[in-house]
């Protein structure tokens, strides 16, 4: 069976009623967790992002403290782990700002982490491939935000000139 493009399914959704597109969305809830949790977010915390970051802050703390240190195997495994819900997280969002907020946060605590990443070549190269994307993402925002972003990061030790 072949999938509906998003146009298609836009025109079609425009053909609905009130109460056939919601029982289209709590239906399309039930069946994968991240549909649920995009519906969470718009839902309930689009309206105060800060206190959505903040969640995903704390989420992304425990985490890291929850790393099997054992050795750098199940750290990188952990970190990529964590890594990969931080940018689930950014595409609920869509905010260029949250994006680096949590990126950023996910690079402080990469770097404070122990044992030091810098013993570890794929650890560096995964901070390093993030230092290097937020770098990229800052140029497109307003130059104040651009400027507390770089702060906050020349703050924390990391050079992205």
């Amino acid at each position: 069976m072949k999938t509906a493009t998003v146009n298609q399914l836009k025109k079609e959704l425009n053909y609905r009623s009130e109460d056939e597109l919601l029982e289209l969305c709590l239906r399309l809830s039930k069946f994968k967790k991240e549909n649920k949790e995009l519906l969470t977010y718009l839902l309930f915390e689009a309206d105060n992002e800060e206190q959505y970051i903040e969640k995903v802050k704390q989420e992304t703390a425990n985490q890291f403290e929850e790393i099997n240190t054992g050795n750098y195997y199940w750290i990188r495994k952990s970190v990529r782990k964590i890594l990969k819900n931080i940018k689930k997280h950014i595409r609920y969002s869509l905010k260029p700002e949250t994006e680096i907020e949590l990126l950023v946060y996910f690079c402080i605590q990469l770097k404070d982490f122990t044992p030091s990443i810098s013993k570890d070549k794929s650890l560096k190269n995964i901070q390093d491939r993030q230092l290097a994307f937020i770098k990229n993402k800052l140029n497109a925002l307003h130059e104040d935000l651009q400027y507390d972003f770089r702060m906050l990061m020349e703050n924390e030790g990391f050079s992205i000139l």
